[in-house]
């Protein structure tokens, strides 16, 4: 226990060893921050306060047992226990359970979860008689904790006339007494859910001046780490606790703040001197996780920001290899780019593939990074959620391609037949399952013969079954006839979902919608490159993906998949940032304010700040977008960035090669508007409409060459890149003017020769 400050650098041991009075301490990325905060509760209990004393807010149990397990190990584990030291939710509750009787609620009130939550909300709105699209749970669980993160409850939300005539606007004038009843019967059933933990402890700090008293006598010693991701509630809970002593110990970084969407308030640790004039404040700025070279390049990038605390990180570490920023061709190029340069280094480096993270702005993007790990089988994980393929709005796609394709196929039957909701009740499935298995016979072949089969389901319910049956029999009829994408598409209008997750604006809706967009390309794409592009072909690819592994192999060696926000407090040897274009990062959001576009660039830095050892940035110049090529200008970002830290490299398509690469494109050109339209690339030569024209068939390969613009009756004007095959095999990659480009098989393509 004596050799603890030994271990810290100079602004470290002055941060520990400050015991009164209010602190703040601007922890860099890497600088050790958890260490301090950990010798900081250690240094406090070697001069005499008692851990009884001492409160210790996180924002993770992760983060909390990390902090926890580090003082047992100095001070013992009779010591540590006696810590008040946990995250909000679960400290708040501690008290609320404790003074539950003021608040008139049980001491052992339910805690419900976002799914309790949902439930209780679907329940009201059937019971309030409303239009369930127009009042969607997601999006109305999502508004009821905006509100009470900005301390707006619903008997105070009446005084709010703005927030009234938002919901009139939005066709949802009844949200009011939805909230209201939701607020009833959480009272009703004892329960709170995550907000209320918050807001109520609040109310009995308010409202009760000696619970008030108890518990600032009680917490002389308060440490906050993450800071600047606390919300207003947070912000308003800890003033108070903090009030009579002041010994308040806050703990964050500025340039990390990244979760406003999740009310968090970077307000809160730029305005602590306010709150508290006599504060101290130390910077820990020095490095210890990435190379100089890393440090220089998150320190030129968030230079840019204006609403920031001020602060030079720097390291000791080696200077390290440059930042290579790569400019690929299309988005699965991209993915081929991550997935070959993981493997070769894999091979010269000698490392695993734990030592790996992609990170990328939407969780939409790991589509292309997956199938690009799986064909080079590079083990991979996705952090933080599911695996593309595993996402449930996918799966629901993917149910209705399946039983398309086969309609006995039960479980794909049962996940779809009321989504979105037909009036096809979980009774009435029950229902068909027991009725199909006593006459021995399929699902579907029960619903195509209910007027001729005994069953206790009434006529409306018959009617809702049948229709249902014949939107599935439409999509059979069409199998032979259109290709994967088409049908995919048609699938995902027709029967609603697209519809159900566009009109869904919370986060989750959103991201959701995101994903089916990103499904749609992957199909797309899977036309373009293949002859045989019917959906059942399709999905024989797609059952491999989505079949589970039997090996168990070792999880933690895996390459990490995830989104940046995710990756926060994560670090690794290597990094990959991908999909740095405009309105994909920073967002399309980033456009409406300068403190939007503030958080992107924190995110960006938050991103950079994760590698180690190398940092690799790419984008793309074309992506998929609904079936069509958008061509994508490099992300502002990259030209905020230090020039003299990075390698720029163009990667060549896998279908072809460019007879020159030279990479010179100007980082620091003008963004141009955000608007993306669909241009032939610079160089591509519009054709005279006086050239003559000469007729090639099948037949008489041999004239066509590379660099050849020719005619397709259907695709338009091109120009060839690449010939490719022998014989009947030779295919042509031509970019098309208005389409972008295609591989055409010559034995069946009709192209005329345009000749300049």
């Amino acid at each position: 226990m004596n050799n603890y400050l030994t271990q810290l650098n100079q602004e470290q041991k002055k941060a520990v060893e400050h015991i009164n009075g209010p602190l703040m301490v601007i922890a860099g990325a890497g600088s050790g921050k958890t260490r301090v905060l950990t010798y900081r509760i250690v240094h406090l209990l070697k001069n005499n306060i008692s851990p009884f004393k001492i409160l210790a807010l996180t924002f993770t149990n992760k983060a909390a047992k990390e902090m926890k397990n580090r003082i047992e190990e100095i001070v013992g584990s009779s010591i540590a226990s006696s810590l008040w030291m946990g995250t909000f939710h679960s400290v708040f509750s501690r008290i609320l359970r404790i003074e539950s009787e003021k608040l008139n609620y049980p001491q052992n009130f339910t805690i419900y979860d976002s799914e309790d939550s949902k439930s209780l909300l679907r329940s009201i709105i059937k019971e309030l008689n409303l239009d369930k699209d127009h009042y969607k749970v997601s999006v109305i669980l999502n508004r009821i904790s905006s509100l009470k993160n900005n301390f707006i409850t619903a008997k105070t939300y009446q005084n709010y006339s703005d927030l009234i005539q938002s919901d009139k606007i939005s066709k949802r004038p009844e949200f009011e007494r939805i909230y209201r009843t939701y607020e009833q019967r959480c009272i009703k059933a004892s329960a709170m859910d995550f907000d209320d933990l918050l807001i109520n402890t609040y109310f009995l700090l308010d409202n009760f001046p000696d619970a008030l008293l108890k518990y600032q006598n009680k917490f002389q010693y308060i440490l906050i780490d993450e800071y600047q991701d606390t919300n207003h509630v947070q912000y308003l809970i800890i003033k108070k606790l903090a009030a009579l002593n002041e010994n308040i110990c806050v703990v964050g970084d500025d340039a990390q703040s990244i979760y406003s969407f999740r009310g968090a308030k970077i307000e809160n640790i730029l305005n602590f001197k306010n709150d508290y004039p006599d504060f101290k404040s130390y910077k820990l700025e020095q490095n210890y996780r990435s190379t100089s070279t890393i440090v220089e390049t998150a320190n030129s990038l968030i230079g840019f920001n204006e609403n920031q605390i001020k602060k030079i990180v720097w390291t000791e570490n080696e200077t390290g290899e440059k930042i290579i920023v790569c400019k690929c061709n299309s988005d699965s190029d991209e993915g081929r780019l991550v997935a070959n340069t993981i493997f070769e280094i894999k091979l010269t480096e000698q490392v695993f593939p734990k030592d790996f993270a992609v990170l990328y702005r939407t969780n939409a993007q790991s589509r292309s990074i997956e199938e690009a790990l799986r064909k080079r089988n590079i083990p991979y994980k996705i952090y933080g959620g599911l695996s593309f393929y595993q996402r449930k709005e996918i799966k629901d796609i993917l149910a209705y391609c399946r039983l398309t394709i086969n309609p006995n196929d039960e479980e794909a039957l049962k996940r779809i037949i009321n989504y979105p909701s037909r009036g096809i009740g979980s009774t009435t499935v029950q229902k068909l399952i027991t009725t199909s298995n006593n006459l021995n016979i399929s699902i579907w072949e029960l619903i195509n013969s209910l007027d001729s089969k005994e069953h206790t389901i009434n006529k409306g319910t018959c009617k809702r079954i049948k229709e249902f049956a014949l939107l599935i029999s439409s999509y059979i009829s069409q199998l032979e006839a259109k290709d994967a994408y088409f049908l995919s598409e048609h699938i995902a209008k027709s029967s609603g979902v697209f519809n159900d997750l566009y009109i869904d604006k919370s986060p989750e809706g959103v991201s959701r919608f995101e994903n089916i967009q990103e499904l749609l390309n992957g199909l797309k794409d899977f036309c373009e490159n293949n002859e045989e592009n019917l959906l059942a072909n399709y999905m024989k690819d797609v059952a491999l993906l989505t079949n589970q592994d039997n090996e168990k192999k070792e999880d933690f060696n895996k390459v990490t998949l995830m989104t940046v926000h995710a990756a926060k407090g994560l670090e690794f040897p290597y990094v990959f940032v991908v999909g740095l274009e405009q309105n994909l990062f920073p967002s399309l959001l980033a456009s409406d304010s300068q403190e939007n576009l503030e958080e992107e660039r924190r995110l960006f830095y938050v991103a950079i700040t994760r590698a180690e050892k190398r940092l690799f940035l790419s984008y793309t110049s074309s992506r998929f977008k609904w079936g069509n090529y958008i061509f994508c200008e490099p992300s502002q970002f990259l030209s905020e960035i230090d020039e003299k830290n990075i390698i720029k490299k163009e990667i060549a398509s896998k279908k072809y090669k460019k007879p020159k690469n030279n990479f010179n494109y100007n980082f620091r050109k003008s963004i141009p508007k955000t608007e993306n339209k669909t241009t032939p690339p610079k160089g591509f030569k519009k054709l005279n409409k006086n050239n003559k024209k000469s007729k090639i068939f099948s037949s008489d390969l041999i004239n066509l060459q590379n660099g050849m613009y020719v005619k397709h009756a259907k695709f338009g004007s091109g120009k060839i890149i690449e010939i490719s095959g022998e014989d009947f095999d030779k295919k042509a990659t031509i970019f098309f003017e208005n389409i972008g480009q295609k591989q055409l098989l010559l034995r069946f393509a009709k192209l005329e020769i345009l000749k300049n």
